[in-house]
């Protein structure tokens, strides 16, 4: 088995004892994103909207550092404080994902860190 640590500074620095994500053979687990300016460490201004792009633009740093792609991605874990601005969260989905779509879920949570309103991992195939 090979292991591999991913890091870029493309994207927020891990805030804990984790990375930002590790690669196993072809398989790449990358860490929930939060939407973090990664030259500030702070929480981007704006809606919920802004907020999912700006995890996804940190979630697209992780994977090119990793030598992949949205592409290449099989499985989505969304979580959101608020299960409201689910229809919004989606459509900020799609503008980075097309068909077929990766395995996904999507989960209502208490909060998370920094107050953050939404958080999103992923996990990545490799050819």
């Amino acid at each position: 088995m090979s292991r591999q640590i991913i890091h870029t500074d493309a994207a927020p620095a891990a805030i804990g004892p984790y990375s930002q994500a590790v690669r196993v053979d072809k398989t790449v687990y990358l860490s929930g994103q939060t939407p973090l300016d990664p030259a500030t460490m702070e929480l981007v201004e704006g809606d919920i909207e802004a907020q999912a792009r700006q995890v996804f633009k940190n979630l697209a740093a992780v994977c090119e550092a990793a030598g992949g792609s949205f592409a290449k991605v099989v499985r989505v874990g969304i979580y959101m404080i608020d299960l409201a601005h689910f229809a919004k969260v989606n459509a900020v989905m799609k503008d980075y994902f097309s068909e077929p779509y990766p395995a996904r879920s999507t989960i209502q949570v208490s909060a998370l860190p920094k107050n953050a309103q939404v958080e999103i991992d992923l996990v990545m195939v490799l050819d």
